[in-house]
């Protein structure tokens, strides 16, 4: 319960921070936003090598990429908290340590979730069909891969020792992800070998899950397929960020 109790309150904490934030919360939706309004229309009429719309295939890639990009750098806020001596004050309360980062993931979840509402609400007014259950399980994959890429970033947060380093980590991770998961081209219009590659990226697979429920298709191999991929990233990431994170606040 005291675990319970304290992530609620450094959820609270963060989340006022994070709408009280009107800048980063704009800037935070204008990359992907711009690459439905700017990016979508490019691909109207295109085959793509899959089936339904440009606009089933484009929105779950954006989708994703807000989710790994918003995901993987909410470590620089932590960063931030470190230089600024938060987390020094914090650890001499009572808060029970795993709270700190329970409690700002579980933020970060809702903030992207939130975004993501957005973005399909955008895709339908520029010509996204998708049926309710199929958004609704999208949105579930979003939850999940937020909060693991966010638990994974402020592990290593707390494990780098300036802003450089840890943005250095992550675009050297984040890029090839971005590249080989097929978040804005299906990599089935890729060459053999690096279609072949991308198989090896987990990510793809809940790109490809997400494609498939926003067509309306939900109980087949790929859907499977996406849904174990994301469960074992997310244990890996949660996992590996909540060790982190217990080294760096030791």
């Amino acid at each position: 319960m005291t675990l319970l109790t304290d992530t609620g309150t450094i959820f609270g904490r963060y989340l006022r921070a994070t709408l009280r934030s009107k800048t980063s919360l704009v800037f935070g939706m204008l990359q992907p936003l711009l690459f439905l309004a700017l990016f979508g229309p490019l691909l109207t009429g295109l085959d793509l090598g899959v089936s339904g719309s440009s606009w089933q295939t484009l929105v779950p890639g954006v989708l994703v990429q807000l989710t790994l990009l918003g995901g993987s750098f909410v470590g620089l806020g932590l960063l931030v908290d470190r230089s600024l001596g938060v987390i020094d004050r914090m650890r001499v309360t009572p808060v029970h340590p795993m709270a700190l980062l329970l409690g700002r993931t579980l933020r970060d979840v809702v903030q992207l979730v939130a975004q993501s509402v957005l973005l399909v609400l955008l895709g339908l007014l520029l010509g996204l069909r998708a049926p309710l259950p199929g958004v609704l399980i999208g949105l579930v994959f979003v939850a999940v891969l937020a909060g693991a890429l966010s638990a994974l970033s402020y592990g290593l947060a707390m494990n780098v020792r300036s802003t450089p380093e840890f943005a250095a980590v992550a675009n050297t991770v984040g890029m090839p992800l971005m590249l080989l998961s097929g978040l804005l081209l299906p990599m089935n219009l890729a060459p053999g070998w690096l279609n072949g590659v991308s198989l090896a990226i987990p990510l793809r697979y809940a790109v490809d899950a997400m494609r498939e429920v926003f067509q309306g298709h939900y109980l087949n191999g790929t859907v499977a397929a996406g849904a174990a991929a994301t469960a074992v990233l997310a244990a890996a990431c949660l996992f590996g960020g909540t060790r982190l994170f217990q080294r760096g606040h030791a």
